[in-house]
């Protein structure tokens, strides 16, 4: 067999790099052990709220801008804004979504929500994300929640401020489930 110069070197220089195929020692991962609460719970347990708050708010600002950018033409003359009848239906779609790029992994012993918008800090080398199951609907139902407790109207004079303004309103605010009031109960979302 013989191999082209480039892909020996690809593989010698994998031998030299730390964590390439030279190590001894194998990359191990095992998904994250979930409590009762975590498999069973109809509801997101409250140590994960903050996260799923955070990954409400990527989703509906995600949406918002993308139905945003759909109105924008050559000819528009610059940013228009949606009308209470888009951004409402907007918003109930970014609630009804899937959420299936979303799961649990355990980072540092912490088990962490992870998927797009949320950004944990140091990354670790490897790991294991459980998608699926109880998941997407806490989720969808919190996302739910949110439009129920500030309306379509209020949320999308959040996100006009920016994306900052739409995580501290639905985050962030007075007992939100991010800030240092936030109350560490099992009260159901």
């Amino acid at each position: 067999m013989r191999l082209s110069l480039p892909l020996l070197l690809l593989l010698l220089g994998a031998w030299a790099i730390p964590g390439g195929l030279g190590d001894s020692a194998p990359l191990t991962a095992t998904a994250p052990e979930l409590d009762d609460e975590e498999k069973y719970s109809a509801h997101m347990p409250a140590h994960l709220r903050c996260d799923a708050c955070k990954a409400v708010s990527y989703q509906m600002w995600q949406h918002l801008a993308k139905a945003e950018a759909k109105l924008h033409t050559p000819d528009s003359g610059g940013r228009r804004e949606l009308s209470e009848s888009e951004y409402t239906d907007v918003l109930d779609r970014s609630c009804s979504q899937t959420w299936q790029d979303y799961g649990v992994r355990e980072v540092n012993q912490v088990k962490r929500l992870t998927g797009p918008g949320l950004s944990n800090g140091q990354e670790p080398s490897i790991s294991v994300m459980i998608t699926g199951g109880p998941w997407p609907t806490r989720l969808s139902v919190t996302c739910l929640h949110y439009l129920g407790e500030f309306g379509e109207d209020q949320i999308y004079e959040a996100y006009q401020q920016g994306q900052g303004a739409l995580k501290a309103l639905l985050c962030e605010g007075f007992q939100g489930p991010c800030s240092e009031e936030a109350p560490v109960t099992r009260a159901e979302l």
